[in-house]
């Protein structure tokens, strides 16, 4: 019984970690080489020449993965036992209503659940032994992503098995989360501004997280401590004072260029 969990956790496991060399890597190599001249003014560092951080980051990722994957299959016992909301069908109309606020329920929940655990983790005594191997990476970059300590690891992932207990969601929209996911991370490491300066006259966008955002925790360590949005550093005036005149800074020189 057991041989076989262990089996579809290393297999979870290979899909995890090649998903984030494909995003990482990928993400990289777009946009610092092959779109190097489009994206030169948005880039906040020179390229981070240290092979030994990129190993590192990925040796810590590749760990971090097995410790996703292993929730990930808590996941799916916990669905096939039936001790999960997450469903296949879309036959009534309360299925096409959940197909859409489980997502939104999911974002905001998670958002507020990683505000709260990140803002304890840069408590003295917890960071030292807990969050400071992600914060070794000062210049992130696209691997940074899941460069974290495992307890991290497991505070980050402990989120899912919850989720899927308490929020109605279709089984393909969970999975499409976990991707953004993934996504997400990337972005926001990567050293690189992607959003336009446009964002920030359009109320839906302008509370997005980006790289400009990310990179300013890295660098302040007691500012901007969201995940995907900027409500809960607004609200709780975390959010970096020099974080607007950054992103427009970057944005500005790629426009002018």
């Amino acid at each position: 019984m057991w041989s076989h969990w262990l089996f579809w956790v290393v297999a979870l496991f290979v899909i995890i970690f090649v998903r984030y060399v494909a995003f990482s890597g990928g993400y990289h190599y777009l946009l610092r080489d092959r779109f190097r001249d489009r994206f030169r003014h948005r880039i906040f560092h020179p390229e981070v020449g240290a092979r030994a951080q990129v190993h590192r980051e990925i040796w810590r990722s590749a760990v971090v993965s097995l410790i996703f994957a292993a929730f990930g299959i808590a996941v799916l016992v916990l669905w096939q036992y039936d001790y999960t909301k997450l469903y296949l069908s879309l036959d009534g109309s309360r299925d096409w209503m959940w197909l859409v606020a489980g997502p939104v329920l999911f974002l905001l929940a998670q958002e507020t659940y990683y505000y709260w655990i990140h803002r304890w983790m840069h408590r003295p005594g917890v960071y030292e032994r807990v969050h400071s191997w992600h914060h070794e990476s000062i210049e992130t970059t696209a691997w940074t992503a899941f460069s974290f300590h495992p307890i991290e690891a497991v505070l980050q992932a402990a989120f899912l098995p919850i989720s899927v207990w308490l929020i109605p969601m279709h089984a393909f929209a969970f999975l499409t989360l976990l991707a953004v996911m993934t996504l997400s991370a990337t972005i926001n490491h990567a050293g690189i501004e992607v959003f336009p300066a446009s964002w920030t006259r359009l109320p839906l966008l302008r509370g997005l997280i980006g790289a400009t955002h990310h990179d300013a925790h890295h660098k302040q360590a007691r500012y901007n401590f969201g995940l995907y949005f900027t409500f809960w550093d607004h609200w709780m005036g975390t959010e970096s004072p020099k974080f607007r005149e950054q992103f427009h800074r970057y944005t500005r020189r790629q426009d002018q260029a």
